[in-house]
């Protein structure tokens, strides 16, 4: 099987892995890019894992406001080095996270994040909802239900909302994709969301 460097660059652009990895992977995945795709994330979820442990103490702090000016974010970033912290693809993502959190309005940056007293009331609402489905299945959909909560109001879990640039994916998945282009950790520390009138 013939694997262009075309096809290797668009992997590479897909993912952010390595281009050696990605050529690896759809030569191991005989051109097939979907199964290369999930290959490369596979092996960037291992590797970030490892990165995962390692501290944090550089990074950026980017800002949003909307052209209204009734709408504001702030974000903090963090990565490992200085010369992460400044690298154009570094900077960009934490400004395009600005822009998302203003649009997106998410609660907190992951699971933990949300208050338990939220999940408590969507767990009731859901229970009341499915309160006529069998005992059996039951706590399997008010789950479904609270996921696919969590799925709107957590950070890392929500799709970009520039859906063009970023192919629907996730934020964890483009932060774990810079994690794997930089060789870093990379850590979403906080962000604060100002809307006039809230």
């Amino acid at each position: 099987m013939s694997i262009s460097a075309q096809d290797v660059k668009a992997l590479r652009e897909r993912t952010g892995a390595g281009m050696m990895d990605c050529k690896k992977a759809l030569v191991e995945a005989d051109g097939d890019v979907e199964a290369a795709v999930e290959a490369l994330r596979i092996k960037g979820i291992a590797k970030a894992e490892k990165r995962g442990e390692r501290g944090t103490s550089e990074g950026t702090v980017q800002s949003y406001i909307h052209a209204n000016g009734k709408i504001g974010v702030l974000v903090e970033v963090d990565c490992e080095t200085d010369f992460v912290a400044r690298n154009d693809d570094f900077v960009a993502f934490a400004k395009d996270l600005a822009l998302h959190i203003a649009a997106a309005a998410p609660l907190s940056v992951d699971d933990e994040g949300v208050p338990a007293e939220e999940v408590e009331k969507e767990r009731r609402i859901a229970e009341e909802q499915f309160a006529d489905k069998p005992e059996n299945i039951r706590p399997r959909i008010v789950q479904g239900k609270i996921d696919s909560w969590l799925k709107e109001v957590v950070l890392l879990r929500q799709a970009h909302v520039n859906a063009d640039k970023y192919e629907g994916r996730s934020i964890e998945e483009i932060r774990a994709a810079l994690a794997s282009r930089t060789g870093e950790n990379i850590v979403i520390r906080r962000f604060q969301r100002f809307a006039v009138g809230d």
